[in-house]
C-alpha cells in the first residue's frame, strides 16, 4: 500500500493497528523494528488524511517499549533532563539541533507553518516517546535524550530482549 511517496505492507500495516488497538492514521512508513522484526516506531505525514496537523512524525507503536518509556517517564527522568538543559550547553546545543533536523524532516515532506516540533523541543523535555521514537528512526547521535533513555533501558537489560509481541 502507497502511502504519501513511501510504501508500507500491508502486514505491517496490521501488526501497527493490532498495537495501537486501532488503525493507523497518517502512516508514512515504518521507521524502525523491534529485534523481533516488529514495527516499534511510524513515520507519520505532516497531516492526517483530514487536514489535522499531526506534528509526532515519529510515533512509538511497540507495547513493550511504551510501557517501558511510560515508567521512565513517571520515574522523573524528563525533569531531570529539562534541568540538565538549563545548566549544560553542549546537551542544548545537540538537543537544538535534534529540533531542527526533526523540523527539516517534517517541512520536507509537508511544512505545518510552525517551528513547534515534537516532545518539547527545544526547550524542554515534554514526551520520552517522541524522543526515543526519534532516537530509534535516525540512529544513535540525531537525539540526546533518546539516546539516553534507550541508553537506560538497555543497561537495566529492559529493552531489547525477546519477542516484543509476546508481551
Amino acid at each position: 500500500m502507497a502511502i504519501g511517496d513511501a510504501q508500507v505492507d500491508a502486514a505491517d500495516l496490521e501488526t501497527v493497528a493490532q498495537q495501537l488497538g486501532r488503525t493507523p492514521r497518517g502512516t508514512r512508513a515504518i521507521a524502525s523494528r523491534c529485534p523481533s522484526g516488529h514495527p516499534n516506531v511510524v513515520q507519520t505525514n505532516p497531516r492526517l488524511p483530514d487536514g489535522t496537523p499531526f506534528p509526532t512524525m515519529f510515533y512509538l507503536t511497540c507495547p513493550k517499549l511504551n510501557s517501558l518509556v511510560s515508567t521512565l517517564e513517571g520515574s522523573g527522568l524528563m525533569k531531570e533532563q529539562t534541568e540538565r538543559l538549563a545548566e549544560d550547553p553542549e546537551l542544548a546545543a545537540a538537543y537544538q539541533r535534534a529540533h531542527e533536523s526533526y523540523l527539516a524532516e517534517r517541512d520536507a515532506i509537508e511544512s505545518l507553518g510552525t517551528q513547534v516540533t515534537a516532545g518539547g523541543m527545544p526547550s524542554r523535555v515534554k514526551c520520552l516517546h517522541v524522543h526515543v521514537a526519534h532516537a530509534l528512526a535516525k540512529g544513535p547521535g540525531v537525539n540526546p535524550f533518546g539516546d539516553e533513555a534507550l541508553a537506560l533501558l538497555r543497561e537495566q537489560a529492559l529493552w531489547p530482549a525477546g519477542d516484543c509481541s509476546a508481551s
